[in-house]
């Protein structure tokens, strides 16, 4: 059996697809199971390699494994040595990490902080002869959901405060949208319903264009494996759309686009803002760091609808060389 750790959220499990399917390609036959959050079960089934998830909410609520030691653990959490030692007290035959000599761990390639998150655990995988293709991010269809198909979805939030575009451009740019018959509908959490629906007010949308607090996991993919266009910041949202290969617009700040950001050899998803950190943000930190980061503020609305169209012109060029 394979105990793989990734308890953070959707755009972290998202981007070490390639690398559970290089475990899966790699240690054949063996059961795969993934400590992460519960409520990232669907996600985790849409990866098409996951067996099934051993609730874990998080390195301070670490529950003690169940079983009997697993042949393999693998860490796709982090540096350690929290992420190292909850896994070393499973006691399992081969711990497959990066570095950490403050946990005890010797093997492994060393940690890069300058390094594309999808990359970060490939490598990992690559140091200890198993393969991974940073490429392989498709997620499986989703089982169909009472959901609208071909919407635009914008999603205004973040957990972050510091990486939320201002409402307002979101507000104009869903104007601006909806004027050119894109049928818009916004998404978040239970806790950003408040901030959706005051954009979908200020943008003129009806009350029925708010899915935030609405939507599961699973019909949060469906709705985006179907959808026409998909902007947000850099959230769990943007990897869906790069899952499904939905056209996108993904704005980036204060964190590159380089560590997190889509595949940049795929013209349907784009992206703005930071590609590395501004020079204005020594002066935010020191006002505070409250708020939206500069590099964001930084992005104007016609920006993103520039983005917008190009993102829609790659997905008519592919579809008719496809054709």
């Amino acid at each position: 059996m394979i105990l793989v750790l990734r308890a953070l959220g959707v755009g972290d499990l998202a981007t070490a697809v390639p690398a559970l399917r290089g475990l899966r390609a790699g240690l054949p036959g063996r059961e795969l199971v993934l400590a992460a959050p519960a409520w990232l079960a669907p996600l985790a089934e849409l990866t098409g390699v996951v067996d099934r998830v051993l609730p874990t909410p998080g390195l301070a609520d670490r529950p003690a494994w169940p079983g009997p030691p697993p042949e393999v653990a693998v860490n796709l959490h982090g540096r350690g040595p929290l992420s190292h030692r909850m896994l070393a007290a499973a006691r399992p035959g081969r711990l497959l990490a990066h570095r950490n000599a403050e946990a005890g761990h010797h093997a492994g390639p060393p940690w890069d902080d300058d390094e594309h998150e999808v990359r970060r655990w490939c490598r990992l995988l690559h140091w200890y002869g198993l393969p991974a293709d940073p490429g392989d991010l498709a997620l499986r269809r989703p089982p169909p959901a009472a959901v609208p198909a071909g919407v635009t979805v914008l999603h205004p939030g973040s957990k972050i405060p510091a990486k939320r575009w201002p409402a307002d451009r979101f507000a104009a740019l869903a104007r601006t949208l909806t004027a050119r018959g894109h049928r818009v509908v916004l998404t978040g959490s239970t806790d950003e319903r408040d901030l959706a629906a005051r954009v979908a007010r200020d943008a003129g949308l009806p009350p029925a264009a708010v899915l935030a607090g609405r939507t599961g996991l699973a019909e949060l993919a469906a709705l985006v494996a179907d959808a026409r266009l998909v902007v947000s910041g850099d959230t769990g949202v943007a990897h869906l759309a790069t899952g499904y290969g939905t056209a996108s617009v993904v704005l980036f700040g204060p964190v590159p686009a380089a560590h997190w950001g889509p595949p940049p050899d795929r013209p349907r998803h784009r992206v703005l803002g930071a590609t590395e950190r501004a020079g204005t943000d020594a002066d935010w930190r020191a006002s505070g760091g409250v708020g939206t980061h500069p590099t964001l503020t930084a992005i104007e609305v016609d920006e993103v609808v520039a983005a917008v169209d190009e993102a829609e012109r790659a997905v008519r060029v592919s579809g008719a060389i496809a054709a």
